[in-house]
């Protein structure tokens, strides 16, 4: 029975007992794997036992006092090293610009514009009217007059005879064959493989700018402008007016009348049979027949005439006058300012990686499966079945064919002729006089006058610089050890390793050698 101990001090010297040998003294069980919580392994709870066996070390012996042995092992000791390093200096420098300055100034200028001024005149337009002239014509037109006459007509029915026969025909009947095939499935396999590939990783960096800004500002300035004043003025014109005039009249009318008159007749057949299969007797139909006749009537007619008239009317006309007026206008301008801002600035470092990933291939594999063929044999079969035939039969009957006659008639219309004449009147039209006038106006005018100015700005200076930087370095250093652990670390190294030369490690590795 085992159990298991736990001691805060002894993780130190589990890790110093692995990197000399890693294996236990003569005699003893092989090495076991340090726990993470420092414990170690002690057989038994005997008081027999003259010591506990502690894991990569010798036999602890408090009484005797063993004999020292120095030893080189390699460590990692820090070191301060002198590093150069460059380091970036701001300076605030001077320089000296030249600025162009707007200087305003008030000049008077002089300007030729044209304005528009009505003038009113008259002239006499000359037009031509349409009068309609009522005129009374004869014309001859043609009318068809509808007659009934019976015509004898030969006819050809067809009468359906019954016919028994018989044909033949082949069948293919489908029947079903079960074969065995052979075929290839591809079936996937799953492969891992391992890739490396670069990421570049995005960081961010502040940086300070200094930039310069053009600010606004509003100066109030007076001016002077004309405005066109509109007033109205009231005048006096006369305009035509045309008035239709009603004329009362009258004029003789044709119309075409009639009277529905009835008579009988006589419809055959038509080749058509009865149940029993006899032919149908003629039939005797009454029709209504429409019987056209003329008669002439007197209508009143109205006709229209136009009259002209002058009438006087009163019209307003909108003029301008000029004045002079002042205003404050607001000048926008603009001064420079300098200013300063903090902005970031988006990097990336190359960084490399690994990553495991999966291919799936394609394996080709036989297989065998059970498949269903259709296939149809040929058979012969008969059937009886009736034929019905047209037989063609001559017969007569009588039919009604409906003929025309044309008949010339006269008639009188009344037709209005377009007569022109000729008129004339007196038009008031107003035209627009170009004028041209001349005026005075200040104008704001600005110099460009050069300005020195002195300003400053920031520059970055690299300055070398040597500091102390720690490193971490791997040396040989000698240490006193018992001569009992050197040798028990050498057999233990070499159970413990397969027996590779049975020599203990003094470089600190956890190969074995």
């Amino acid at each position: 029975m085992k159990k298991r101990l736990t001691f805060s001090f002894l993780p130190w010297a589990a890790a110093a007992g692995a990197c000399i040998g890693g294996g236990f003294a003569h005699g003893q069980e092989p090495a076991a794997p340090v726990p993470a919580d420092g414990s170690v392994l002690v057989a038994g709870e005997s008081a027999a036992e003259p010591a506990a066996v502690v894991e990569g070390g010798a036999v602890a012996d408090e009484a005797s006092a063993p004999a020292m042995r120095t030893v080189r092992r390699w460590k990692t000791v820090p070191e301060i090293r002198d590093v150069e390093v460059t380091e970036w200096a701001t300076e605030v420098r001077e320089r000296s610009v030249t600025v162009m300055k707007k200087v305003p100034r008030i000049e008077e200028r002089s300007r030729n514009y044209t304005v528009m001024v009505p003038e009113q005149r008259s002239k006499t337009v000359e037009y031509t009217v349409n009068v309609n002239v009522p005129e009374t014509r004869t014309v001859e037109y043609k009318v068809n007059v509808p007659y009934t006459e019976q015509v004898e007509q030969t006819y050809t029915v067809c009468v359906p005879v019954k016919e028994e026969r018989t044909r033949t025909w082949k069948v293919n009947v489908p029947y079903t064959e079960q074969v065995e095939q052979a075929y290839t499935v591809m079936v996937p396999v799953k492969e891992e493989r391992t890739a490396t590939y670069k990421v570049s990783v995005p960081y961010t960096e502040e940086r300070t700018a200094t930039y310069k800004v053009m600010v606004p500002y509003t100066e109030q300035v007076e001016q002077t402008y004309t405005v066109m004043v509109p007033y109205t003025e009231q005048m006096t014109g006369h305009r035509t007016v045309s008035r239709r005039v009603a004329v009362k009249g009258t004029k003789t009318v044709t119309c075409r009348g009639g009277h529905w008159v009835t008579e009988a007749k006589e419809i055959s057949a038509n080749g058509k049979y009865d149940a029993d299969g006899n032919p149908c007797c003629p039939k005797i139909v009454c029709c209504r027949k429409w019987v056209p006749s003329c008669e002439t009537h007197e209508v009143e007619t109205t006709t229209w005439k136009t009259e002209c008239e002058q009438v006087p009317y009163t019209y307003c006309v909108t003029k301008c006058r000029a004045e002079q007026r002042t205003r404050t206008i607001c000048v926008k301008k603009h001064r420079c300012e300098e200013r300063t801002r903090t902005y970031c600035v988006k990097l990336s470092r190359c960084e490399e990686r690994t990553r495991n990933y999966c291919v799936t291939k394609m394996v080709p594999e036989s297989r065998t499966r059970t498949v269903c063929i259709h296939k149809t044999r040929c058979e012969d079969r008969s059937a009886t079945y009736c034929v019905t035939k047209m037989v063609p039969e001559t017969r007569t009957r009588t039919i009604c064919v409906n003929k025309c006659r044309t008949e010339c008639r006269t008639r009188e219309i009344t037709v209005n002729r377009c007569v022109p004449e000729t008129r004339s009147k007196e038009v008031c039209y107003t035209v627009m006089v170009p004028e041209t006038r001349t005026k005075t106006e200040q104008v704001c005018v600005c110099d460009d006058v050069p300005e020195t100015k002195t300003e400053s700005y920031v520059v970055r200076v690299p300055k070398k610089v040597t500091k102390q930087q720690c490193f971490q370095v791997r040396k040989c250093v000698e240490e006193e050890v018992p001569a009992d652990e050197c040798g028990a670390a050498s057999n233990g190294a070499g159970a413990g390793h397969g027996g590779k030369g049975g020599r203990g490690c003094l470089r600190g590795c956890k190969k074995g050698c």
